[in-house]
């Protein structure tokens, strides 16, 4: 039996095919370079990241990950109340959006 995740209308069945997964780093110090928050719940930074968001749709992705805390190595350990101010922003306008 293969397993699935259903999201609203769409259903990933796992095995089925590959799935692309564009990552968006909401970290000032983020490993990969693009680190697209600058401060807290910026409103720049959320434009920012939404046209990375659309630019990943565009090409095809399946899935949007949404990062709030850097995992490169030495990096800052953040509270959760931190991340949360990172991420909910960009996540509130993703569902609005996408």
């Amino acid at each position: 039996m293969k397993s699935s995740l259903q999201i609203k209308d769409r259903r990933l069945e796992w095995g089925a095919r590959t799935y692309v997964m564009g990552i968006l780093n909401i970290t000032p110090d983020s490993f990969s370079g693009d680190g697209l928050l600058t401060v807290g719940n910026d409103a720049s930074a959320v434009a920012a990241t939404m046209e990375q968001a659309r630019r990943f749709v565009a090409e095809g992705v399946d899935i949007l990950d949404v990062g709030g805390e850097s995992t490169r190595p030495g990096a800052q350990v953040i509270t959760m109340e931190e991340e949360m101010a990172r991420v909910l922003p960009v996540i509130q306008a993703l569902a609005a959006n996408f």
